[in-house]
């Protein structure tokens, strides 16, 4: 079976929200056996499936003023921050290939994320009935997602640039009250985020038995 690379650059949010849907439906059809995405975006905050509105710290207009988008999407989980800080990933997977399990999915997701932070020397973390990576108690990468016909959509961002946190305070991410770090904040060195997508690129492409689980 052959994954499919797609690297979008910086991207406004709709497009690589249409570019994700493109490409799911060259995987329903079975143009594409699965692909993996990835990008930066621009400002964006985004609802999920589950999100209180009152996890939104300020209002819509205050958003607009700040240049910060908002969309409500049909990923799991609650309310989050993208900005070009970070390196979001969305892998468009049809899992009858692999597991037809959702937790399963999650959880390699989640190991994928913290191979790639151990390429830098840092220890992810998981919490126990949390979803996402963790850095000395603090979230370093969120995970939503969702699947229909068993085929994965939306995906994981990876906070890397300490610059790009400060957006974080205008929600409760997750639906939590919780803080958020970034690569540079562990490391308290700068790091390219293109250093980053190549070591994620590297585990993806070398580790894929991570992702080759047996229905």
């Amino acid at each position: 079976m052959k994954i499919s690379l797609f690297d979008l650059g910086l991207v406004g949010y709709s497009e690589a929200l249409a570019k994700q849907r493109e490409i799911f439906s060259k995987v329903a059809s079975g143009a594409l056996d699965s692909a993996l995405i990835t990008c930066r975006h621009y400002p964006v905050i985004t609802y999920g499936r589950q999100a209180a509105p009152t996890n939104l710290r300020v209002s819509e207009s205050e958003l607009k003023n700040r240049g910060i988008e908002l969309y409500k999407i049909e990923r799991g989980g609650d309310i989050t921050y993208h900005g070009p800080g970070q390196l979001v990933v969305y892998p468009i997977l049809n899992l009858n290939y692999f597991k037809r399990d959702i937790h399963w999915y999650l959880r390699k997701l989640e190991e994928l994320v913290a191979s790639v932070l151990g390429e830098f020397g840092i220890f992810g973390q998981v919490k126990p009935g949390l979803t996402g990576v963790w850095w000395r108690g603090e979230k370093i990468a969120s995970i939503g997602i969702a699947i229909k016909k068993w085929i994965t959509f939306h995906g994981l961002a990876l906070n890397i640039k300490i610059d790009d946190l400060e957006n974080f305070s205008l929600i409760r991410p997750c639906g939590m009250d919780i803080t958020m770090t970034s690569l540079e904040s562990a490391l308290r060195r700068a790091v390219e985020i293109d250093a980053v997508k190549e070591a994620l690129k590297r585990r993806w492409e070398n580790g894929q038995s991570s992702f080759a689980g047996i229905k």
